[in-house]
């Protein structure tokens, strides 16, 4: 390593750290090391694809040695913060400690239960890619659990699957469950009559996809319902034992499958002051993503909070910010080593989509909205156009092509994990 390079050091692969991790390849005044549990990228928007049998977890994963393998200044280390000395600039892991001149915060966020442990117990969450495996063997076994289930009521205990959260993720989850219940089941089950199986989509707001335009919340949620699918507004979870669930309205539902997409929460380091926290556990930066009070320490994406004049309560969590903070951030670095002024940061809001079934889709672009067969190809190309990988774009597109014609897919494969544990001699 050059004497005269700085060292930063990025944690969290996501959509903000790979990113500042590329933009800063090569460059002649830094060296970086990049910190994950995980030795992949994984593109989350298409993460309900995977848990649905709709794609495989390689078309989302993208193994983060095969980014890097050109950068002569990028080091991966696979491996779990434990603890942060900002002060002494020295970071912890499960392997060692490193050194750091400037600290990049990228960890994101993980399920938020809102301190329901029952919900946290027995509620399938869907933000990793292990999680959407799990619950794709979890989908796939209730198929087959169904043939052989006799009593009526614990068949459709077993057949009402509730998603709990009305933003892009759980509308799009229910979507993609309805299209499998109208033209999957029938020709993978002629046997079984899966005409009971409920999907109900439960949301605390007034909308489903709250956030967007008030066309796109009608339409989708109108989309929804031609599918099928139960959709109750103001409707909140109180409780769920495994198999009851109980709703803010008095009402209840019996159920073994239920699906948490109702909130995040950031994920937590040990070693930051508890006043560099806010709601949410997120931490509270300045215009220019520096954690406050702490200096050469930075927070990026679903983790920061900044509050800009456009944005009093900071920014939304979404992709979106997080690839354009680590965009301005890997600037300012850049500016920095030039002797330069840094400038501020700023979210420029280019649009928000959601797709809910086959040419079913709403798209609100910053002066307009759109919704039906056009939106839905925009959403697609959009999706496949933030693929990293050539070869993973033309796979997921193979995929979403075949499935367009025949509406089918051959990924319905059930992948469980062995029961043997293998010693390893150290």
């Amino acid at each position: 390593m050059a004497q005269n390079k700085q060292k930063i050091v990025i944690v969290g692969a996501g959509f903000a750290g790979l990113r500042i991790a590329q933009d800063l390849i090569n460059h002649p005044a830094y060296e970086v090391l990049l910190i994950d549990k995980h030795n992949f990228h994984q593109f989350q928007p298409l993460m309900y694809q995977v848990a649905t049998a709709r794609l495989e977890p390689a078309s989302i994963s993208f193994p983060l040695r095969k980014v890097f393998q050109k950068a002569k200044n990028v080091k991966i280390r696979i491996t779990e913060v434990t603890n942060i000395n900002h002060s002494d600039k020295i970071i912890s892991t499960s392997i060692g400690d490193f050194n750091f001149d400037h600290l990049i915060i990228a960890i994101g966020c993980t399920t938020n239960y809102f301190n329901n442990t029952n919900l946290e117990d027995y509620a399938y969450p869907m933000k990793t890619i292990p999680e959407a495996i799990q619950l794709r063997n979890r989908i796939l076994q209730t198929f087959e659990d169904a043939v052989h289930t006799k009593n009526p009521e614990q068949l459709q205990t077993l057949l009402n699957f509730v998603i709990v959260g009305g933003g892009p993720t759980g509308v799009e989850l229910a979507g993609a469950l309805a299209e499998m219940k109208k033209y999957i089941l029938p020709k993978d089950y002629p046997d079984k009559d899966f005409s009971k199986l409920t999907i109900y989509l439960l949301e605390g707001a007034p909308h489903t996809l709250n956030p967007m335009s008030s066309g796109s919340q009608t339409k989708s949620q109108e989309y929804l319902e031609d599918l099928g699918v139960i959709v109750k507004t103001n409707t909140l979870v109180k409780d769920y034992d495994g198999e009851l669930v109980t709703l803010n309205t008095g009402e209840t539902i019996t159920s073994k499958n239920v699906i948490w997409a109702a909130g995040v929460t950031g994920n937590i380091i040990n070693g930051l002051p508890k006043e560099t926290f806010t709601r949410g556990n997120r931490l509270v930066v300045d215009r220019f993503n520096k954690i406050n009070g702490l200096d050469h320490v930075y927070a990026l994406g679903d983790i920061a909070y900044m509050e800009t004049p456009i944005y009093p309560h900071g920014h939304p969590q979404l992709a979106g910010v997080a690839l354009q903070q680590a965009k301005q951030l890997a600037k300012n670095f850049s500016l920095t080593a030039k002797n330069k002024s840094k400038k501020e940061f700023e979210y420029i809001d280019k649009g928000s989509m959601a797709t809910i079934g086959k040419r079913k889709a709403v798209v609100d672009l910053p002066k307009f909205s759109f919704q039906g067969r056009f939106a839905w190809f925009t959403w697609m190309f959009i999706h496949l156009m933030l693929i990293l990988s050539v070869k993973n774009k033309l796979l997921i597109f193979m995929n979403w092509m075949i499935s367009y014609f025949n509406n089918d897919s051959t990924l319905r494969i059930l992948m469980k994990p062995v029961s043997k544990r293998v010693k390893i001699k150290k």
